[in-house]
C-alpha cells in the first residue's frame, strides 16, 4: 500500500524572520530567535515552517528583491545559524522550507550591474532588454497602484528592461540556459544544507513571447518540470510549493501530471471565505469549489486565511471586490493594490465566534492549511505603517518591553501597543494560561482536525445544493476508515438544517457531548455561527 505523502495533511506556519523573534537583542529578528521558539510551534502541532526571504537584499520589496541568491542577509544571522535553525527543526520532528524567487532579482545584484555596464558582457543576457517600451503589450500590469508599464528605462545601459513587479526587481532572461542552469544550482546549493523544499515566488511569469499575456506559457511549465526532476532526482522527499495567484483552473497545470508541483495556494477561495462570512451566504464560496479541478493523487491545494501581503482580491469579480472593500476595508488606508491589508481578527471585528467559523472552514475543506504567525493569537495590524509592515508588526510573545520581541530600544518594527490588540493583553504567555483563550481554542480545532483521517485527506462530497442562497454550508469528508459531515451556520441567526443521516447516534468532534441521532429528514439546530464536524459513534 502506497503511503501518503506528509504534506498531503501537514499544517504550515508562515514565518517573516524580521518580525518574528530577536535572538540576540539587536531589534531585527533572526534565525536564533527562530530557533528558541521551535518549542512553541511543536506544541501548535506545525510539521513545517515556511520562512520568508532571508537573502542579502536592499529590501524594495521587503526581501523578495533578491541581490546574492547563495547567501543569508546578515542581519537574520550567519550562513551557520541557518543550518543550526535547520538541524534544530528537525530534531523537533518538524520540517523547513524558504521562499526560491525564480523571477527575478534586485537591481543591486552583480549579475544586473554587469548587465547594464556592458551590452557585450554574459551577462547582458541574462535579462530583458528592449530599445522599446512597446514590446508585450498584452502582459497586465499587476501593481496597478504604482505601476504604469513593466518596462523602465535603465540611463546607464542606454535600453528599457523588463519587469513583473517594482523597477528594483529586473526579470530574468529563462531563454538564457545558463539562467536556467544556475538557478537549478541555486535551489540545490540551499537543498544542500538542509532544507526540505521551496515556496517558489510569483512563478506564472519566467517566460515572454510575443502576442501573449505572458502568463503561464508552456516554456514555464517545462522548466518547472525540469525543477521539479532535479528535486526528485537529487532531494527525494522534498516539496515544491507553487505561489501562482490564478483561477484553480489556470492552477491545476502547475500539478501536471503529479510531475510539476506537488503543492499550490488556493487563491480564489480565501477571499471567498470573508465573503461568505460577511454576507452570510456560501455561494460564493460553494461555487469556486465546484469550479475547482481534480487534481493528481499524490497533490495537495494550500488553504490560508492571512498571509503577508494584503488580502488579495485580485479572482473576484469588479462587483465583488467593491463589495469586499466596503464592508471590510472602509477606510482607504486598509486598501493595497487589488486587495485589503489587515489581519485576520481585525477583519473579522475581533469576534471569536467568526474567526472559529473561518477556521472551522479552512479546517475541513480540502488542503493542508498554511498559518500565518501571529493570527493565532488574534494579532491585529497598524495600518499607519507604510505599504504591507501594518500587517508584518512584531509578534507578540508576552506583556514584557516589545512584547517579549527583543530587549532593544529601537527595533526593526513598532510593536502594536493599543487597548484592543496591544502586546500586553494578546501575547502568547497569558493565552498559554487561558484555557478560552484564542490561542487554546485554534490549538484545539487543529488537533481534532489532525486526529480525523476524513478531514485530513478524504473525498469531499457536497451536502448544499442550492448555489445561490447558502446560509449554512454543509458537506462531507469521507476516507476508507473515516467519515465526517461538517455543518456551518454563515449567519447571525439561529439556523435549522435538514438533512439526512444514517441511523445510529453522532456526536459533534470539538464537543463530544453533543449528540444527534440520524434519520431521514432530521433537523440540526445551529446557534449564530456555530459548526458541527459530527461522526458517527
Amino acid at each position: 500500500m502506497n503511503k501518503t505523502p506528509w504534506y498531503m495533511s501537514a499544517y504550515f506556519y508562515q514565518i517573516y524572520p524580521r518580525s518574528f523573534m530577536d535572538g540576540n537583542g539587536d531589534g531585527y529578528g533572526d534565525f536564533i530567535g527562530i530557533t528558541q521558539k521551535l518549542d512553541y510551534l511543536k506544541s501548535l502541532g506545525i510539521d513545517c515552517i515556511w520562512i520568508q526571504p532571508i537573502y542579502p537584499s536592499p529590501m524594495a520589496d521587503d526581501g523578495y528583491d533578491i541581490s546574492d541568491f547563495e547567501n543569508v542577509d546578515p542581519r537574520f544571522g550567519t550562513l551557520d545559524e541557518f543550518k543550526q535553525l535547520i538541524d534544530a527543526v528537525h530534531e523537533h520532528g518538524m520540517k523547513i522550507i524558504m521562499d526560491l524567487v525564480l523571477n527575478h532579482c534586485s537591481d543591486q545584484h552583480p549579475w544586473f550591474q554587469a548587465a547594464r555596464k556592458d551590452r557585450n558582457s554574459k551577462y547582458r543576457d541574462y535579462f530583458v532588454w528592449s530599445d522599446t517600451d512597446q514590446k508585450y503589450l498584452e502582459t497586465r500590469i499587476i501593481f496597478t497602484d504604482t505601476q504604469k508599464s513593466n518596462w523602465t528605462w535603465d540611463e546607464v545601459a542606454g535600453q528599457y528592461f523588463w519587469h513583473r513587479f517594482y523597477p528594483q526587481q529586473p526579470d530574468l532572461n529563462y531563454d538564457n540556459p545558463e539562467v536556467r542552469e544556475k538557478m537549478k544550482n541555486v535551489m540545490r546549493n540551499w537543498m544542500k544544507l538542509g532544507i526540505d523544499g521551496f515556496r517558489a515566488d510569483a512563478v506564472p511569469y519566467l517566460f515572454e513571447r510575443d502576442g501573449m499575456n505572458n502568463e503561464n506559457l508552456p516554456e514555464t511549465h517545462n522548466y518547472l518540470k525540469e525543477c521539479r526532476k532535479l528535486m526528485d532526482e537529487e532531494f527525494p522527499g522534498s516539496i515544491l510549493l507553487c505561489e501562482a495567484n490564478m483561477w484553480p483552473k489556470e492552477v491545476r497545470p502547475y500539478f501536471a501530471d503529479g510531475d510539476e508541483f506537488q503543492l499550490g495556494f488556493h487563491f480564489p477561495l480565501m477571499p471567498r471565505i470573508f465573503m461568505s462570512l460577511g454576507k452570510q451566504n456560501a455561494s460564493s464560496l460553494v461555487k469556486i469549489l465546484k469550479d475547482t479541478p481534480e487534481i493528481p493523487q499524490d497533490c495537495q491545494w494550500c488553504t490560508f486565511l492571512r498571509n503577508h501581503d494584503e488580502l488579495t482580491l485580485e479572482m473576484v469579480t469588479e462587483e465583488d471586490r467593491q463589495w469586499m472593500w466596503s464592508f471590510y476595508a472602509p477606510d482607504p488606508e486598509m486598501r493595497k493594490n487589488l486587495g485589503i491589508r489587515r489581519r485576520l481578527w481585525p477583519l473579522l471585528d475581533n469576534d471569536p465566534k467568526k474567526v472559529a467559523l473561518a477556521y472551522s472552514m479552512m479546517l475541513t475543506m480540502p488542503g493542508s492549511p498554511v498559518f500565518y504567525y501571529g493570527d493565532e493569537i488574534g494579532m491585529g495590524d497598524d495600518i499607519r505603517l507604510y505599504d504591507r509592515n501594518g500587517v508584518r508588526t512584531l509578534m507578540q510573545w508576552d506583556d514584557t518591553k516589545n512584547g517579549g520581541f527583543s530587549p532593544a530600544d529601537k527595533t526593526c518594527m513598532p510593536v502594536i501597543d493599543d487597548p484592543v490588540y496591544g502586546y500586553k493583553k494578546i501575547n502568547v504567555a497569558a493565552q498559554e494560561k487561558d484555557p478560552e483563550s484564542h490561542l487554546n481554542m485554534i490549538r484545539s480545532l487543529m488537533l481534532t482536525r489532525k486526529a480525523s483521517d476524513a478531514l485530513c485527506r478524504g473525498k469531499f462530497e457536497w451536502l448544499v445544493t442550492d448555489d445561490e442562497n447558502v446560509p449554512v454550508l454543509a458537506y462531507i469528508r469521507e476516507s476508507e476508515y473515516d467519515k465526517v459531515w461538517v455543518i456551518q451556520n454563515m449567519t447571525d441567526s439561529d439556523q435549522d438544517f435538514i438533512m439526512d443521516l444514517p441511523e445510529g447516534k453522532y456526536y459533534d468532534l470539538n464537543h463530544p457531548d453533543y449528540e444527534i441521532s440520524g434519520g431521514t429528514g432530521i433537523t440540526v439546530k445551529l446557534a449564530p455561527r456555530a459548526f458541527y464536524w459530527l461522526r458517527k459513534k
